[in-house]
């Protein structure tokens, strides 16, 4: 990995099988693709429920069509999620208005594939704001805001999502957003590497105009750096992830929070008592544990890495192999960013009713495929709820099909998502305007001058008052005045 100078294997998506004599899941699909975080099913014509938003033919109020959203009649009711958003996102509303007389992004054609949501609607209407040309898909076929894609449609933004996407539908989506004539992006902001994959995979040619691209989830660094290592990255990227303000403030304080929400919103659980075991102590697992711990769970621990193993056990966790205690917990969650790490032994010898959810970026983490087999039962209690049932009647409650539970479930805290899209659009705004030769084929980390900076923008909000180094003190300490503060080695 390089430090950056700061001027100043395709996601697996799977279908259920329909057996005659078992009851089929497309029905239940179908009826969960209109709902949305909050009373979106509410904003629904439950008439248009089993008609893909790739059949209907929709324009907005300018007489656009280039968009395919579940309804854009939700437009209203989407820009009111929007405002809402922006208020606890003042940091990146105060970057917008900074740099919108500049335009910093003027001519950048920036392609997107995220989470598609009433805070990722800011960070897109301010790329937009800043100069810049955007076609978005979602990351994930059940995190998407109908109501929220159909505002940005209406305000003239190429989306391309709706909650419970197909397979199919997901990776057209995102050739929409990629494949248009006339149009060639040269900026790509990712999550999760699908969206850089499919351009390497179907449009490599693309790649001869993007200047870079901008990832910041675990498992698309991790595709980058492999592509990197083969020698087969042929754009700058910025690994935004591992980033002071990306790791230490949404992957651990928003995970803290949203994992009791989307928990309870989908079982109703009580945690007091509960045993729990959470594989992987990073910063996501370290944040699933302190909220649970706070509720009264009784919480294990997973890892491989004796660093965080030993961070856990001096928080006061028990670390244990997932064999030990499969039999006698009542939730398992993942966030690892790994593969089969729950797999069909663990879930065989689970208790009756055991929880089993992922945290993780991808669904990789828990084997949902091998439980799609002519001996288990599928049975969708609810939104995003599936009870798998064994042939003695015993009941997995799996939710969301093993994808990233907080945001197909529920939501996350606006605040820290203003802090991660801060920082994405700073990212972007660097390697855009970047001089030719500052930046090679390679992975590049974030320079701590600009993750102060996010978070310098977001003190207003609590009324903080920094102390000012005096000039003797600076010198003391080897500093500028102004930072950066820390080493590039120190660890917060």
């Amino acid at each position: 990995m390089r430090q950056i100078q700061f001027a100043d294997d395709m996601q697996e998506f799977t279908k259920f099988p329909t057996k005659t004599g078992r009851r089929s899941l497309s029905r239940s699909i179908s009826q969960s693709s209109t709902d949305s975080y909050s009373s979106a099913a509410s904003y629904t014509d439950s008439s248009d429920d089993e008609v893909s938003p790739r059949e209907k033919q929709q324009t907005n109020s300018k007489g656009s069509s280039n968009f395919c959203v579940k309804n854009i009649k939700q437009a209203e009711f989407g820009r009111r999620e929007i405002e809402i958003a922006e208020q606890d996102m003042s940091a990146l509303i105060s970057l917008r208005k900074r740099a919108q007389g500049e335009k910093p992004l003027a001519g950048a054609k920036i392609v997107g594939c995220t989470h598609i949501t009433a805070q990722t609607a800011v960070l897109i209407e301010t790329l937009c704001a800043l100069g810049a040309q955007c076609r978005w898909s979602a990351c994930n076929i059940y995190s998407t805001q109908n109501e929220v894609a159909a505002a940005l449609a209406e305000a003239g933004v190429a989306v391309f999502a709706w909650k419970g996407e197909s397979e199919d539908d997901f990776w057209w989506c995102i050739d929409r957003c990629v494949n248009m004539d006339g149009w060639q992006a040269n900026m790509i902001l990712d999550d999760g590497g699908d969206l850089t994959h499919w351009v390497y995979k179907k449009y490599p040619n693309v790649f001869k105009k993007i200047r870079g691209i901008v990832e910041e989830s675990v498992t698309g660094v991790h595709r980058l750096y492999q592509l990197s290592k083969a020698g087969k990255l042929c754009v700058p990227a910025m690994n935004v992830n591992d980033s002071v303000t990306k790791q230490k403030f949404d992957n651990l304080y928003c995970c803290r929070e949203s994992i009791l929400d989307g928990l309870k919103r989908t079982t109703d659980v009580m945690f007091g008592g509960k045993q729990v075991v959470v594989c992987g102590y990073g910063e996501v697992g370290k944040g699933c544990c302190a909220a649970l711990k706070a509720l009264g769970a009784i919480v294990y621990i997973t890892e491989i890495d004796p660093i965080c193993a030993l961070q856990a056990c001096m928080d006061g966790f028990r670390v244990v192999k997932l064999n030990e205690v499969i039999r006698q917990v009542d939730v398992v969650i993942t966030c690892t960013g790994n593969k089969n790490v729950v797999t069909r032994e663990h879930l065989d010898r689970m208790k009756n009713s055991c929880i089993v959810c992922n945290m993780g970026h991808s669904n990789t983490e828990i084997d949902v495929t091998s439980l799609r087999t002519p001996e288990l039962t599928w049975e969708r209690v609810r939104s995003q709820v599936d009870h798998v049932i064994w042939p003695d009647g015993k009941r997995v409650v799996l939710l969301a099909e093993g994808r990233l539970l907080n945001l197909s479930c529920s939501t996350v805290p606006t605040f820290v998502l203003s802090i991660t899209a801060t920082t994405q659009a700073l990212a972007l705004i660097e390697l855009y305007n970047a001089p030719e030769g500052r930046y090679k084929q390679d992975v590049y980390l974030l320079p701590k001058k600009m993750d102060e900076y996010v978070a310098s923008l977001h003190l207003p909000s609590f009324d903080a008052h920094l102390t000012e180094l005096t000039d003797d003190q600076a010198k003391y300490l080897g500093l500028n005045k102004n930072g950066p503060f820390k080493p590039n080695y120190y660890r917060y």
